[in-house]
């Protein structure tokens, strides 16, 4: 255990993993517990924090004022070695909330944290196949530009490690009309600028587009940037904790990627395989 399949000499290591604290369907410790049984070797816990601007708190979001509870929860269960685990957060990026999220994750000692984009201007592009299906392609192609217009503010603003599921706005298997080559490279310049690494999300091989995030080019890109990348199932159930690794082990090869990052004290080391 704690080795996949090629990859013989590199630990297993999942940063985007969601517990019930948000919208998990298990605790940080059967989290921790089934993590061990399925040989992980650094296990990150990453539940959902959103200061959204209307001041509401989703229901798959962790409510807001107990994020120390969270943080003394997660860190209750990091003293082990098998699994190592590190303390995560997965927050949605709103532009003009730089200040509240910055403010709300000072003083926590976090291993890492994810930025997210799942909202551009009131639409959730990720939450319906009929609010996709319901919009003229003109429309769409909007959605997919300023989904990557939020990626790059979201980089711009240095809050976050990791960029999370790059390439969201597929999921329901809808893909824009119109080049946007170049508010995609002026997103990706900037997740460069900032350091951040992009995530090999798996679970999109699960939903109506069957692909990782982000795509095979996309994450070519990444690589020709020399953007870091980290492998992640975006599990929200202890089954699905190492699904599809393999296949984004491929992927990432392909990209051209020879090493993964991995995470303490939100400082990157790198992991060849």
């Amino acid at each position: 255990m704690g080795r996949l399949g090629s990859a013989a000499t590199m630990s297993v290591a999942t940063y985007h993993n969601h517990t019930s604290w948000s919208d998990g369907s298990v605790s940080v410790a059967e989290l921790v517990e089934r993590a061990g049984r399925l040989g992980v070797d650094e296990l990150g816990i990453s539940d959902h924090y959103v200061l959204h601007p209307s001041g509401r708190t989703p229901p798959w979001g962790m409510p807001v004022d107990r994020l120390a509870d969270y943080v003394e929860d997660v860190r209750t269960h990091a003293g082990g070695t098998s699994p190592v685990v590190r303390l995560g957060l997965e927050v949605d990026w709103f532009p003009g909330q730089e200040e509240a999220i910055r403010d709300g994750l000072d003083g926590f000692p976090f291993d890492f944290v994810i930025g997210s984009v799942h909202e551009v201007d009131g639409f959730r592009v990720d939450a319906s196949a009929l609010d996709w299906d319901e919009l003229r392609p003109e429309e769409r192609n909007e959605r997919f530009r300023l989904y990557w217009v939020k990626v790059r503010a979201m980089a711009e603003s240095r809050l976050f490690d990791i960029v999370g599921h790059a390439d969201l706005p597929k999921k329901f298997g809808h893909h824009p009309t119109t080049d946007l080559g170049a508010v995609i490279d002026e997103a990706l310049d900037a997740v460069g600028r900032a350091g951040m690494i992009v995530e090999l999300n798996t679970a999109g091989w699960h939903k109506p587009c069957a692909d990782g995030y982000p795509a095979l080019e996309l994450l070519r890109e990444c690589h020709r940037r020399k953007i870091g990348v980290t492998l992640a199932a975006d599990a929200h159930d202890p089954a699905h904790l190492l699904r599809d690794f393999p296949r984004g082990i491929e992927r990432i090869r392909r990209a051209g990627y020879s090493r993964i990052a991995r995470f303490r004290c939100r400082e990157i080391v790198y992991e060849s395989f």
